[in-house]
């Protein structure tokens, strides 16, 4: 599994901002969903639903063994402070920053980029079915 790369979207939104919030993210390898995450994460900015879904994707593509990643995002700005373009100010995102980063660290090679939002349907899909079913 070594030498495969995947493909990881993620998505994050808030209703309300803050207000109910879900993360949904998917995992891709040649083209092909291999794995999915959509969670409800309750009351939440809209930022650190972006952020959730990027640790859960992060989380899942480890657990399944993966070494090498890519990460798409919509959210230029977590894309920007996980790349230190942007300081991270706000204490709120600071846990889920940290946490990002230890992940993201534990890869053999990690990027990400952000991608626009049409780009990114499916992850946003995951994550409004998440606010949907509130579970």
């Amino acid at each position: 599994m070594e030498q495969i790369k995947v493909i990881a979207y993620a998505d994050g939104g808030s209703r309300g901002n803050p207000g109910p919030a879900g993360a949904g993210a998917f995992l891709e390898i040649n083209g092909e969903c291999v794995s999915q995450v959509s969670e409800y994460i309750g009351i939440a900015t809209n930022n650190v639903a972006e952020y959730s879904g990027l640790v859960k994707i992060l989380e899942k593509a480890l657990e399944l063994g993966y070494k090498n990643i890519e990460v798409r995002m919509d959210s230029e700005l977590v894309v920007k402070q996980i790349k230190g373009e942007y300081r991270v100010k706000n204490e709120g995102l600071k846990p889920l920053f940290a946490k990002a980063k230890l992940l993201a660290s534990k890869f053999d090679t990690f990027a990400i980029s952000h991608v626009r939002r049409e780009a990114n349907k499916l992850a946003d899909r995951l994550a409004n079915d998440a606010m949907d079913k509130r579970q």
